[in-house]
């Protein structure tokens, strides 16, 4: 049989909905700014509006970072463990569903490569024959897919690679965060923001410590609540191209 990349479609547009949710700390809302003006703590005297502000400034000029998501969505439980920089580099895994985990390569501006897992490969077979699954299996069990990044089926695997798109969603400007607690996340000293709007409750996590950095956001409650973590800044993105003997090309776009 040809080798044809099944899909996660991962729709970037449920990590939008998660991140333009959980940055409403730094979006544009109506409402008062928080009345902790005067609170003590590692920032001082700055509000929850300005440390959100801050956060978010320093964080957009990230050239490199991890992403590890975990979210559900309308489609399902996504998770997602991402290294990806400014150049378009990419590297990690993607789980959509219950089962089945797809590794991800992005190394340059011209194709991407997935590796599935077999019970990934046996969900997207559900239904087919015992022998066209095991011929899915035998074909593409340990084997990357090698796919042109301009491929459609291509762009939904890669919607969470996007960096400059993700940055890009974070805005700075009136906002309704409150100064809670001092905590750590990773191992760093963090300091928690949290906002209620309706039935969501969305907390980030800001380092209080060098940059302030936003090291993690929390949305509980709404429709796709998840969490965000932020790690790796600044760090070179490890994605290098397979071994061409480990490669199968997508026949299906030839």
């Amino acid at each position: 049989m040809s080798a044809a990349a099944p899909t996660t479609r991962t729709r970037r547009t449920a990590l939008v909905a998660a991140l333009c949710t959980a940055v409403a700390l730094g979006a544009t809302a109506c409402g008062p700014f928080s009345d902790d003006a005067k609170a003590s703590g590692p920032f001082g005297d700055l509000t929850g509006p300005q440390i959100a502000n801050k956060a978010i400034a320093a964080t957009k000029k990230a050239d490199s970072l991890t992403l590890d998501l975990a979210t559900k969505t309308t489609d399902g439980p996504m998770k997602a463990y991402l290294a990806m920089d400014t150049r378009g580099k990419c590297a990690g895994t993607l789980t959509v569903g219950a089962t089945g985990t797809a590794e991800l390569i992005k190394a340059d501006d011209k194709d991407v490569y997935l590796r599935f897992d077999e019970a990934f490969l046996r969900a997207q077979a559900k239904g087919e024959s015992t022998e066209v699954q095991e011929a899915v299996l035998k074909e593409l069990k340990g084997r990357w897919v090698k796919t042109p990044v301009t491929d459609p089926e291509a762009k939904d695997n890669l919607e969470l690679c996007d960096l400059n798109a993700l940055l890009g969603d974070f805005e700075e400007g009136v906002n309704l965060a409150f100064k809670g607690k001092e905590t750590t996340v990773g191992g760093k000293k963090a300091l928690m923001l949290t906002e209620k709007v309706g039935d969501e409750t969305t907390t980030i996590y800001v380092a209080t410590e060098g940059e302030p950095l936003i090291l993690k956001i929390v949305a509980a409650g709404g429709e796709e609540p998840g969490t965000i973590t932020f790690t790796g800044f600044g760090k070179p993105v490890e994605a290098k191209a397979p071994a061409a003997k480990d490669v199968v090309m997508d026949e299906t776009k030839g």
